[in-house]
């Protein structure tokens, strides 16, 4: 397992304990369900946030800009099922549903690389 630390924020249980499990086998892996909860369990050591932007307490967005707003500098990948929205301040955009979830793995690992991946 890598140094590298993923926060995976979802509210579709099922999908970010799928995400979590798979990325787990090579990623120290944290998991929320909630805006809230995210920020919660962010801190220095998480490296790439995997961010759906459709969650029950506050929108991805809104995480996303606090994220940015505070002292923790990581990589942050929006994964949701809305089209991707130009004024987002993200490094990757994945759209759910994904084909494969080693897409996630592939994206994770470009962003640690410092890799900007395609919108």
């Amino acid at each position: 397992m890598s140094d590298t630390t993923v926060l995976v924020v979802d509210d579709d249980r099922p999908l970010a304990d799928g995400f979590t499990a798979h990325l787990s086998s090579h990623f120290e892996v944290r998991t929320a369900y909630t805006g809230e909860a995210a920020l919660d369990r962010l801190d220095e050591a998480v490296d790439v946030v995997l961010l759906d932007r459709g969650l029950p307490d506050t929108r991805g967005d809104a995480v996303l800009e606090a994220i940015r707003a505070s002292d923790v500098d990581c990589r942050i990948a929006m994964v949701s099922g809305e089209q991707p929205s130009a004024d987002l301040d993200c490094d990757a955009y994945l759209t759910k549903p994904l084909s494969a979830v080693d897409a996630l793995s592939a994206t994770v690992t470009e962003l640690v690389d410092g890799s900007d991946t395609s919108r």
